[in-house]
């Protein structure tokens, strides 16, 4: 059981910035990742945000949930929430963090990440794809 998590202004794809982030919507990223999950063998749970509180929540008790993996898409939170990134630190489930969008070819303040450091790996850029990557890649360290 895999997790997915979308943090802070996730729930405006198709409305917000769709020369940045397409115009496809959180639903539609949302039925890809279990489309994407069935054909791995693996079931997907979506779950977005705009409260920090609740993200760092859902990461507490994923290991209680049975989840084996989490694809986490920050938002913002991304550049300077050290409690999300004590969560990520502080459980064993292993997380992937992704960015639609190109985070280091856009403004300054985007080009850091304080939670990648205690993620598994990072994807940028590459739109709902870097959500399959994350799916698989996850996946294939559960096969290990």
């Amino acid at each position: 059981m895999l997790l997915v998590l979308n943090g802070p202004n996730l729930n405006r794809l198709g409305l917000r910035e769709p020369g940045v982030y397409g115009v496809q919507t959180l639903e539609d990223l949302e039925r890809q990742c279990e489309a994407w999950g069935a054909e791995l063998g693996e079931s997907v749970t979506c779950r977005q945000s705009n409260y920090e509180g609740q993200l760092l929540d859902w990461i507490h008790e994923a290991q209680e949930q049975g989840f084996r993996g989490i694809v986490l898409n920050p938002g913002a939170l991304t550049h300077y929430s050290y409690a999300l990134r004590d969560a990520i630190s502080g459980q064993s489930v292993p997380v992937v963090e992704v960015h639609l969008s190109n985070v280091d070819a856009r403004e300054s303040f985007r080009h850091q990440s304080v939670t990648a450091a205690v993620c598994r790996g990072k994807i940028s850029g590459l739109g709902f794809t870097g959500y399959r990557l994350a799916l698989e890649y996850l996946t294939e360290l559960q096969a290990e």
